[in-house]
């Protein structure tokens, strides 16, 4: 099997009741556990913070970031396992994220070194 890693990504979302959030959040910790089952996750990340620093160029120079638009900011990763990338797009298609407005998973295969 090949490692292959999720980085999710949200445009803009309405407002949720804490109610519709515990149903998101539901959703995704069936789906990852339904993945984790079939042995596909090999590692189920986490959601990462909208804040963060960004070192750029030769001289590597710190600004507050990340400064992409908000519908390229990754939220989140996870790692998981499939025999191919087609096999990991076809379980990247039940993420719960499609329910979101312009929610993405990009599915890249992990590079082994060495």
């Amino acid at each position: 099997m090949s490692e292959f890693v999720y980085l999710y990504r949200s445009g803009a979302r309405a407002t949720r009741s804490p109610e519709q959030a515990q149903q998101e959040m539901q959703r995704w910790m069936t789906w990852l556990k339904d993945l984790t089952d079939k042995g596909h996750i090999k590692d189920p990340g986490h959601p990462l913070e909208r804040s963060g620093k960004l070192v750029t160029g030769k001289s590597r120079s710190v600004t507050d970031g990340p400064f992409a638009e908000a519908k390229d900011v990754v939220g989140g990763y996870t790692l998981v396992q499939a025999n191919d990338l087609d096999q990991a797009v076809k379980l990247a298609a039940g993420c719960p994220i499609f329910e979101i407005a312009d929610g993405t998973v990009e599915v890249r295969p992990v590079m082994r070194m060495g």
